[in-house]
């Protein structure tokens, strides 16, 4: 039996949840996008932004090394070093990720983090259609 969507439903609860208590607590909405663009810049070095992207990091570093599990991503060092380019250049395009503009966008009903998250998925759409099944790139 494939258990694999409980690994999905759990990590979605994570996120959701992280997001409500980092507006309940901050006021302000959680976004890894505008987090690590202030640490890049120094518009914003406090140490709430260290540690949340320290927590970012750290804490699915350590679920991988205790719940080992197969992983999809491709094999080709290119691909994964394109692929993370173009999407620091969506965010930066967009003012936010898909953890500020899909989980916490969408859950305040904010246009502009709708019309992000179906622009997000559609490119994502595209993207897999033509670089699996047209190019075979991956």
């Amino acid at each position: 039996m494939d258990i694999n969507w409980i690994y999905g439903l759990l990590g979605g609860l994570v996120i959701g949840t992280a997001g409500a208590v980092y507006l309940l607590v901050n006021g302000r909405v959680m976004g890894p996008s505008s987090t690590v663009g202030g640490l890049v810049d120094g518009s914003d070095r406090s140490g709430e932004q260290v540690g949340f992207l320290a927590g970012l990091i750290a804490v699915p570093a350590i679920a991988a090394l205790m719940i080992p599990m197969q992983t999809y991503a491709s094999s080709n060092w290119a691909v994964l070093v394109m692929g993370g380019l173009l999407v620091g250049f969506g965010t930066r395009l967009a003012n936010g990720c898909t953890s500020g503009h899909g989980v916490c966008g969408i859950s305040r009903l904010s246009p502009r983090g709708i019309v992000a998250s179906a622009t997000y998925v559609g490119a994502g759409m595209l993207a897999v259609t033509l670089l699996r099944h047209v190019w075979g790139v991956i």
